[in-house]
C-alpha cells in the first residue's frame, strides 16, 4: 500500500506568506488614540508592593526574630520590634518594593515556616 501525499505548490505557499505578512503589518499599526493610551499607561509609576507577616500560634518569637534578621538583614532591635508587632497587632509589614521582590520575599518567608502575604501599597 502506497500513500500519496500532496504538498502545496510554491505559489500557494507564497500567497499564504504574503497574506500573513500583510496581517502582521496591519496589526502593528494602532490608531492614534490607542497609541496615546498605551504611552500614558506605561509612564504611570508603579505603586510598591508590601510584604505582610501574620501572627501564628506555631513559631516562637525568638525564631521569628531570627528569620527577620537572616532574610532581611535587620539588626536585633528592628527584628524584635517587627516580631512584637506581629505578636501584638497580628501582622507587620516587613518589606516593600517591586512585585517580583515581594513575591520572592513571601516565598522565602514561607520556606522558613512563616505565614506571609503581599499586597499593593495603598495611597
Amino acid at each position: 500500500m502506497v500513500l500519496a501525499i500532496s504538498f502545496p505548490t510554491h505559489s500557494i505557499i507564497r500567497s499564504i506568506l504574503i497574506k500573513c505578512a500583510s496581517v502582521v503589518a496591519t496589526s502593528k499599526t494602532l490608531p492614534r488614540e490607542k497609541e496615546e493610551l498605551y504611552s500614558r499607561a506605561s509612564t504611570v509609576p508603579d505603586r510598591p508592593w508590601i510584604v505582610i507577616v501574620w501572627n501564628d500560634p506555631v513559631n516562637l518569637m525568638s525564631y521569628v526574630t531570627f528569620v527577620f534578621q537572616k532574610l532581611f538583614g535587620y539588626n536585633k532591635e528592628k527584628a524584635t520590634k517587627l516580631m512584637l508587632d506581629v505578636h501584638h497587632k497580628g501582622k507587620a509589614v516587613v518589606s516593600s518594593g517591586p512585585r517580583e521582590r515581594a513575591e520572592f520575599d513571601v516565598f522565602r518567608l514561607h520556606k522558613h515556616g512563616l505565614w506571609a502575604t503581599m499586597e499593593q501599597e495603598r495611597n
